[in-house]
């Protein structure tokens, strides 16, 4: 599908091969820090999920797809979830696993797929984004690809040292 693949990443459905991937993911403590996640996942549970994977979005109301390199490295998850199509809209949430894989634009160009999918194919009006307060990398992120902030919740999320902020992102689609 050309709409998810880019110049350095590609978006695509989850295999059952991404089992020991979603593991650690799902499993790493400074992740559960931006997911609202308290307990570990076993791997009977995320392979039940991944079982589950084929759901249409507008049964699940959820999408997950891999963020791969073009050369097929796998570097993350980008979730669309809440799909609400009578309201035309989904929110819209990134990991890039790999702290090295940070920073290079992957992020933002699987973003830009996501978002270009979303509105030709999901036929959404807006795309948004609840991010903590503290993190910096994920509203740079947001807000370089044309997310606007629209409100903070006021010590929303509890962290282990105190509450936090949530930002609200939007990205209204612009009509011609």
């Amino acid at each position: 599908m050309v709409t998810l693949k880019g110049e350095s990443v590609y978006l695509r459905a989850l295999e059952p091969t991404d089992l020991d991937f979603l593991y650690t993911i799902e499993n790493d403590e400074e992740i559960w820090e931006l997911s609202s996640t308290q307990t570990p996942y076993s791997k009977f549970l995320i392979k039940q999920y991944l079982e589950n994977s084929h759901q249409d979005i507008y049964e699940a109301k959820q999408l997950r797809l891999v963020i791969c390199k073009n050369d097929a490295e796998v570097l993350g998850l980008i979730d669309l979830y809440d799909f609400n199509p009578k309201h035309g809209r989904v929110g819209v949430g990134i990991v890039v696993a790999n702290a090295n894989n940070r920073g290079k634009g992957y992020g933002s160009e699987a973003l830009q797929l996501v978002i270009k999918y979303s509105f030709a194919y999901l036929h959404v009006h807006q795309l948004y984004a609840n991010v903590s307060g503290n993190n910096t990398r994920s509203r740079t992120l947001f807000e370089a690809n044309d997310f606007l902030k629209v409100g903070v919740k006021k010590d929303w999320n509890r962290y282990k040292d105190g509450f936090q902020d949530e930002i609200l992102y939007q990205l209204i689609k612009v009509c011609t």
